[in-house]
């Protein structure tokens, strides 16, 4: 697992435990999976001017706690205990702003294109080791984005299968990923 610590992060309220986990979806520019605009994105030097639609980018501070890319390749760029920006203007069984209390995974992917086994492996194997480190979430507490934004976002999106997710994580038991 790669290690890079984004500047766009900032505590969780105190006592807030961590108790779910949002699934993302990103493709920078859309329809194209290079890491390299995210990692630029979450670290707050994307030039906006390098594609015609980064311009809504321009001055926008996000990062999630980890990225998934296309090969099942995870890096992280928040400590779990820190409040990455991941989830915006977000609510979730009465309880509003996610970041709060939620860990942010992005797998790298576009409502076009499915994802790769290996996303749904290494995504199924850190949700594993994330439920191991924060007893409070099971599997009904991991969501998609589009479930605390409805209306607002759209991602995980319809390339993503909730149903081949619940096998591959079914198929883990224990395991260790070295996460900050």
């Amino acid at each position: 697992m790669r290690w890079i610590n984004s500047p766009h992060q900032n505590e969780r309220p105190p006592d807030m435990a961590v108790d779910m986990i949002v699934l993302h979806a990103i493709s920078l520019p859309a329809g194209q999976f290079d890491m390299d605009y995210i990692e630029d994105l979450f670290m707050g030097r994307l030039d906006c001017s390098a594609h015609s639609s980064f311009a809504d980018l321009q001055g926008l501070k996000v990062s999630a706690h980890f990225v998934i890319d296309r090969k099942g390749g995870i890096t992280q760029f928040v400590p779990c205990q820190r409040r990455a920006w991941h989830a915006g203007v977000s609510a979730w069984q009465g309880r509003e702003g996610c970041n709060d209390f939620a860990i942010g995974i992005e797998m790298i992917g576009d409502e076009t294109h499915p994802f790769t086994q290996a996303q749904y492996r290494e995504t199924a194997r850190l949700c594993r080791q994330l439920m191991q480190r924060f007893p409070a979430i099971n599997r009904q507490r991991i969501v998609g984005h589009q479930d605390i934004a409805p209306g607002r976002k759209w991602d995980p999106g319809r390339q993503w299968s909730w149903a081949k997710f619940d096998r591959s994580l079914s198929g883990i038991r224990r395991l260790h990923l070295e996460v900050q």
